[in-house]
């Protein structure tokens, strides 16, 4: 029989004394607990969760792309949607998706994926999925595949990922599908309640039923939001077997409005002026007519965000935060009509831009709007705040401030987002950009075509389409 000493390596007297010591430590540390002043909440969190990092990451992955292309997809509608509410509220959507597919970028980059890998990512399955959803037959069967389809069930997996995920080891994971979710809770509320709106003022509500079963059965068949779902038999036909999707062109507005597009002159649109042209009174109104009109810039950016998809993401995002500070500004127009007393349906509203733009290449409709829309802005509205600050306009001081300052942000973010939708320079750029909108403006009976006409000048265009 061996001795203790011989087994441990050590006396056994000294064994004895290191176990000692150690349940003592542990009695100290239970006295030092319980002398503590403090009793703090206790975090009840445990370690483990389903995913390793690897499968955390491929599904992260997957909702990024998700979200990425729901923010190309709402911007290819933006001209086609008539209602207004809806526009709005559609310019505001394309950056919340935008904002959340920035956000699981950030992630996916701290769990081992560079940015090139991450923009690179491609998946065929859904991206015939979102060319289905885009088919739709109206705006109401658009907000049914995108908020009752897709977006339902994003926001149902990303609560089931947070319960899923290790509580401790993956906390970033959570914070960061937890303010998703804050944008998302409002958005799909809005979004039923839009659906019912349509249904209530006569849209069938059948066919939307219809759509919505058509949709969620192709959801099913790409294995849902995670790739991960058991997959069913996807639906036949498909609409995009028998009409590829392309986006529409050509900008709708709602019965409310009464729209023209034959000048940017709001006098010469309206038949008669309301104010003496260079009066106070008249440049307040058309400032404020012109924000209300915005809404063709959420139309503009929106569509840019769909037709340079993939090419920078930077560059996408930037697009869709312009798209929702354009929406802000329509609001903002609209509000400081019934602030000053009209009704905004009253005031006739112009589609000379969006007309021009929306089957113009990307790159020249960009430029029209950022160097001379945009542009044309800053030249004038430092005097605007001033004057209205000398009559104590507190109203348009107010808006015009906070216009300014988007607009120096837009004008700044412009000059890279056309860098990565062109390669001519600058000079160039212009001057093709004023050719075409010429060529436009003579079309619609904005300018009367002259034998030795001239490309227009910039300060022209910023006059005629006025923006």
């Amino acid at each position: 029989m061996k001795l203790p000493e011989e087994n441990s390596g050590q006396p056994a007297d000294k064994k004895i004394i290191t176990a000692q010591t150690l349940g003592n430590q542990r009695e100290a540390a239970a006295e030092r607990r319980a002398n503590y002043p403090y009793r703090f909440p206790v975090d009840r969190r445990q370690l483990g969760g389903k995913f390793t990092v690897k499968e955390n990451s491929r599904r992260l992955l997957r909702f990024f792309y998700l979200e990425r292309r729901l923010m190309h997809a709402l911007g290819s509608w933006t001209l086609t949607i008539p209602d207004y509410e809806v526009k709005l509220e559609t310019g505001r959507h394309i950056f919340y998706h935008a904002d959340a597919a920035r956000m699981l970028r950030e992630r996916l980059t701290e769990q081992e994926f560079r940015p090139k890998a991450i923009d690179a990512y491609r998946d065929p399955a859904i991206d015939r999925f979102i060319d289905e959803m885009l088919s739709a037959a109206s705006p109401a069967e658009l907000l049914v595949g995108v908020h009752q389809v897709v977006g339902q069930a994003i926001a149902t997996t990303y609560r089931h990922h947070i319960d899923d995920t290790d509580q401790v080891t993956d906390v970033p994971t959570i914070r960061c599908l937890k303010r998703i979710l804050t944008d998302y809770e409002p958005m799909l509320a809005w979004a039923d309640a839009a659906i019912e709106a349509y249904i209530a003022g006569g849209v069938e509500e059948a066919p939307l039923a219809t759509w919505r079963w058509h949709l969620k059965r192709l959801l099913t068949s790409i294995g849902g939001v995670t790739g991960a779902d058991a997959k069913g038999e996807a639906p036949t036909p498909l609409r995009i077997d028998s009409k590829p999707y392309e986006r529409g062109t050509v900008p709708m507005r709602d019965s409310r409005f009464d729209t023209f597009k034959h000048t940017g002159d709001y006098d010469a649109a309206d038949g008669e002026k309301r104010f003496d042209k260079d009066s106070y009174e008249a440049i307040r109104l058309r400032f404020i007519r012109t924000q209300r009109d915005e809404v063709d810039a959420i139309e503009a950016f929106g569509t840019f965000v769909w037709d340079i998809r993939f090419k920078d993401f930077d560059a996408e995002y930037d697009l869709a935060r312009v798209t929702w500070d354009e929406a802000r500004h329509t609001e903002i127009g609209h509000r400081a009509m019934l602030a000053s007393g009209y009704d905004p349906y009253e005031l006739r509203n112009r589609l000379t831009s969006s007309t021009c733009r929306g089957p113009m290449d990307p790159a020249f409709a960009m430029a029209e709007i950022n160097l001379f829309g945009e542009v044309g802005v800053l030249k004038t509205i430092n005097d605007l705040i001033d004057t209205a600050a000398d009559r104590n306009d507190e109203l348009l001081r107010h808006i015009s401030d906070y216009i300014r300052a988007d607009e120096r942000t837009h004008v700044r973010k412009g000059t890279r987002i056309l860098e990565i939708m062109t390669d001519l320079n600058a000079k160039d750029l212009e001057l093709r950009t004023r050719e075409l909108f010429t060529e436009c403006l003579v079309s619609l009976g904005a300018i009367k075509k002259e034998i030795d006409m001239q490309t227009l000048t910039r300060e022209e265009i910023e006059h005629l389409v006025g923006e």
